[in-house]
């Protein structure tokens, strides 16, 4: 982990067992989240240095626009702590970058935190 993290990353991702509208009368998980849900157990000292947010699948998802911004809801999102760079992708939303999809989080937590990288 760099020593420009000092603040904490929040980290979104779709509450288990929800409904979406779209299609009536199922219930769902999102399976990015759950992928990255593995990654927490797999690395538990993460949740030392993120804060995991576990969101419904409403919208909107009042919560990450805060952070992310109103047009950036898509989720597994995770919202990097202000001036933190990384290679990875996003819009920035009041001097924070954040980074959408699973594989572009992961490559981010390897990136920033020392996570070991996904076998190929």
């Amino acid at each position: 982990m760099t020593d420009a993290l000092s603040a904490r990353a929040d980290l979104f991702l779709l509450e288990p067992g929800f409904e979406d509208p779209a299609f009536p009368g199922a219930v769902y998980f999102d399976r990015y989240s759950a992928l990255l849900e593995g990654v927490l157990r797999s690395y538990p000292r993460l949740e030392e240095v993120i804060v995991v947010h576990r969101v419904g699948f409403e919208r909107p998802r009042r919560t990450v626009a805060a952070l992310a911004g109103p047009d950036h809801q898509t989720l597994p999102r995770l919202v990097l702590p202000a001036g933190v760079q990384t290679e990875q992708a996003g819009p920035t939303h009041e001097g924070r970058r954040s980074v959408a999809g699973a594989g572009a989080i992961i490559a981010c937590l390897v990136e920033l935190y020392g996570l070991a990288a996904p076998h190929p």
